[in-house]
């Protein structure tokens, strides 16, 4: 029956600001190590907030070929780079096995596409005056660009689309990729999200908001500031468990719920009951209890409210659950990667069941009382985790909660 079946993740790609692969992030993570550096792809003396995530010592001359760099914008790079490690460490060739890759979803978020070359467009037209944008600026900038690369570069004939909904569209994708899978719509998919609109417009747009931190990124900590802007991609195969025990994959865990709600309230301000909605419908989907939660990889970008609201929608979900969870931020490392920020998250999350080991909140210089549950502060710990919480908490209200277990 098609509501048996259970969702394994057999393979995981990223490229993000603590590395190019999986192994460098995971180091990262583990060290307790942080990616936020001044930035480079902006002029400093333009911007107030000089700091961010970027991903470090990229050429892409060097992953991709000139006619390749004629369509592909560099958050398609990132997402066709983590799906290509992705795939290797699932040891799956869709294009030998012709008929999967007839099932085989392809389901890439972003929040913004392909956002340098819409820049370059602009800055073409309106600074330097050219008379046309590049022939090639549609298929370069369109938001789905990464998931038709995608589909087209590794043979997927399956259901192919893009999410887009801010900072829990990876999330969204993921859940969404899990649910095809179980439901039998699809025998696999690649799953995740690209991002990568570091740029001056960006960068001036975000310091607009007020939202941003000078320093460093801080979650659940008393002196936090505010959030820093990251890029990167993560991609993870799924498949049906049997399937993968039946190849003799390497499982990392199953993907065993999918929680999403809408705040209905306002465009930027988080509210704990839509947050709450989503995690006990994750709890619903996958039949676990609160008490069988060991972490949680929050949303946690460092803002005051954000943090604050997670940290009370957990504990009006978890009750006395929630003094034994542990509750860190990996944006405190990777920054945040906007639509790609819970695929990177997602990754990390994998790695923590597989490894046993929670990645620590960073940069944590003292407690706040408005967050008091169990961060982790800077040092990462050694933790059996039976089942653990994703959660993404988008601007717009857009929430989105994954529940992974170990298998």
């Amino acid at each position: 029956m098609a509501d048996h079946i259970r969702v394994a993740v057999t393979g995981i790609g990223s490229i993000s600001s603590l590395g190019h692969n999986v192994g460098e992030i995971w180091a990262a993570l583990e060290a307790g190590r942080t990616g936020i550096a001044p930035l480079t792809q902006v002029p400093l003396e333009q911007i107030n907030i000089k700091i961010g995530a970027e991903v470090k010592n990229y050429d892409e001359t060097k992953r991709f070929d000139d006619r390749e760099l004629l369509v592909y914008d560099r958050y398609t790079q990132f997402a066709l780079l983590a799906a290509r490690e992705a795939m290797a460490d699932a040891g799956i060739d869709f294009k030998k096995d012709e008929a999967l890759g007839l099932e085989t979803a392809v389901i890439v978020a972003s929040g913004v596409g392909g956002w340098s070359t819409i820049d370059q467009a602009f800055y073409s037209l309106h600074k330097l005056g050219k008379p046309r944008a590049h022939p090639l600026t549609i298929p370069r900038m369109m938001i789905s660009a990464a998931a038709s690369q995608i589909s087209m570069k590794f043979g997927l004939k399956g259901p192919a689309f893009c999410v887009s909904s801010a900072c829990s569209s990876s999330n969204h994708a993921l859940g969404e990729a899990y649910w095809m899978i179980r439901t039998g719509r699809a025998r696999a998919a690649l799953a995740g999200g690209s991002e990568a609109e570091i740029s001056l417009t960006s960068q001036r747009s975000w310091e607009s908001l007020r939202v941003m931190a000078s320093d460093t990124c801080r979650p659940f900590s008393k002196d936090r500031k505010g959030m820093v802007i990251g890029e990167g991609a993560g991609i993870l195969v799924l498949e049906r468990l049997d399937d993968a025990r039946k190849r003799g994959a390497k499982i990392y865990c199953e993907i065993a719920g999918y929680g999403l709600s809408a705040d209905a309230g306002d465009i930027v301000m988080p509210d704990a009951d839509g947050a709450a909605r989503a995690m006990r419908q994750a709890l619903q989907t996958s039949g676990l209890a609160p008490g069988d939660i060991d972490y949680i990889n929050a949303h946690g970008t460092g803002t005051q409210l954000n943090d604050a609201t997670e940290v009370k929608a957990i504990k009006a979900v978890f009750g006395e659950a929630a003094k034994r969870l542990m509750v860190t931020s990996t944006k405190s490392m990777h920054g945040h990667a906007l639509g790609a920020a819970s695929a990177l998250e997602a990754v990390a999350t994998a790695k923590a069941i597989e490894q046993s080991v929670v990645p620590p909140t960073a940069n944590y210089v003292a407690p706040d009382p408005d967050c008091d549950l169990d961060h982790v502060p800077n040092t990462a710990r050694r933790a059996k985790i039976r089942a653990a919480f994703s959660n993404s908490l988008a601007f717009g209200g857009l929430n989105a909660v994954l529940a992974f277990k170990a298998v």
